[in-house]
């Protein structure tokens, strides 16, 4: 599985897309992701709508979120409607949307 690194100082406008790809965003991306694994890092920031089997989200999402499991950490803050399989939120995250859990 391939490795993606949005580093800290660049912004991407347009749409990621690779079904075997990690994705790990620590600067901005406005656009759709579609991959096997997206971490949000602290700092990180996307807009847009993000698929994957594997969600971590430490930083900004704004847009929707479906993945298998999704997990929100402590720094997250999620501006998103989130269809998940399973869900788990440290304490501090914050989430505003609606969510659906499949629980499947």
């Amino acid at each position: 599985m391939s490795k993606t690194i949005i580093a800290e100082d660049l912004t991407i406008t347009g749409d990621l897309s690779g079904s075997a790809t990690t994705v790990d965003i620590a600067g901005k991306v406005t656009g759709d992701i579609n991959a096997k694994a997206v971490d949000i890092l602290v700092g990180g920031t996307v807009q847009g709508n993000v698929k994957a089997t594997s969600a971590q989200v430490r930083g900004t999402l704004s847009g929707t979120l479906k993945a298998d499991d999704v997990e929100l950490h402590t720094d997250a803050r999620v501006e998103a409607d989130v269809t998940a399989k399973q869900l788990e939120s440290h304490k501090g995250a914050r989430l505003k949307g609606k969510i659906a859990i499949s629980g499947e």
